[in-house]
């Protein structure tokens, strides 16, 4: 068998914001795998600042990977603990070498066409006009669940833009989830709290910056409206790591980023840990291409969890990889009358 690995920068349509800055691209690598004629593909998709594997030593890690690929698949992800990034594109390359089709790699209901997943429309963050206007558009395309991203422009404007949406659509018609990306301070989280939840939001993801355990704690504690852990998941390796965490805070839900947090299998400890506390979950992409977020959907399907997924971001770039993938009255659905991309591992 042989490995190679493969970096590539996806470029935004327009510059997205985040409370960690504006990204114009983003950076990904690939590992592809070649035996007896037939490739295989896995998407390693680091998110540079966020990622626990934003290291120095990245690229050697994947050429380390690719050297000793014939460990196989269980024994590299045990090995790359710390990079859960390429421990995700591992998985992934293996499962699409074993593939009938690269890029079916958990055959389903989904993949045949025949059943979607319901998703959230994002609104990024950016000045009160864009957002309204994104916050319109993911309307007038059919979503019931919106995500904005909250805690870069004045609370007061925030604020404003929630009561636009309620003006218009009550929390029966419109389910509103806010991510602060760990912007508030930890002295006035619960204020702000206590305003956004007259607004009848779904949850609020990451209110505080990770590492605050005690004070999220006590905010899950008494929070007004639910909280869900998205930071605070990322770095947390073992399974004894990851349920005394959950157990430490107790919060109401978990968001679950297969690139951050390794992949297929470490996003399966996190939910089973989280059922067993009566947790809720869902999971969502983080900026990859196409190529991974194609498997994230097929995997998240597999799970059978009813509330709407963050699985909307393939449309962000310039210049992704074409798929089957489409978004349709916010509903993700798998067009198998759309081919993948003619030629995308010559593109790599």
């Amino acid at each position: 068998m042989k490995a190679t690995y493969h970096r590539y920068l996806l470029n935004f349509k327009r510059p997205s914001g985040t409370s960690r800055g504006v990204l114009t691209e983003k950076e990904t690598w690939f590992i592809v795998l070649e035996e007896n004629g037939k490739k295989g593909i896995g998407e390693c998709g680091i998110l540079r600042t966020l990622s626990v594997d934003d290291r120095p030593d990245y690229e050697e890690k994947l050429r380390w990977t690719c050297e000793n690929i014939h460990l196989g698949k269980d024994k590299l992800w045990e090995s790359l603990i710390e990079f859960p990034s390429i421990q995700f594109g591992v998985e992934m390359a293996f499962l699409s070498l074993v593939s009938e089709n690269p890029f079916v790699l958990f055959p389903s209901e989904f993949t045949k066409g025949n059943e979607s997943i319901g998703i959230n429309g994002l609104v990024w963050m950016g000045e009160e006009s864009f957002m309204k206007q994104q916050i319109e558009e993911k309307l007038a395309q059919g979503f019931s669940c919106i995500k904005l991203k909250i805690g870069a422009i004045d609370f007061q404007k925030e604020l404003d833009l929630l009561r636009f949406i309620r003006s218009n659509f009550d929390e029966n018609t419109v389910e509103i989830r806010v991510d602060a990306n760990g912007a508030f301070c930890e002295n006035d989280a619960l204020d702000k709290l206590n305003q956004l939840a007259g607004f009848k939001l779904h949850s609020i993801e990451q209110p505080i910056a990770k590492n605050h355990t005690d004070t999220m704690a006590e905010l899950c504690k008494i929070t007004p409206f639910p909280i869900a852990l998205d930071e605070e998941l990322i770095g947390v390796f073992s399974l004894e790591e990851k349920n005394k965490l959950l157990q430490k805070i107790r919060p109401q839900y978990i968001i679950l980023k297969p690139s951050l947090i390794g992949g297929f299998k470490g996003t399966k400890e996190w939910i089973d840990l989280a059922e067993q506390l009566n947790i809720g979950w869902w999971i969502t992409s983080a900026l990859e291409s196409n190529v991974g977020l194609n498997a994230i959907a097929q995997f998240t399907f597999l799970q059978n969890n009813p509330m709407p997924q963050g699985l909307g971001t393939g449309g962000l770039y310039t210049n992704n990889f074409d798929c089957p993938l489409e978004v349709e009255n916010g509903n993700l659905w798998y067009r198998n009358d759309t081919q993948w991309q003619e030629g995308i591992f010559e593109l790599l």
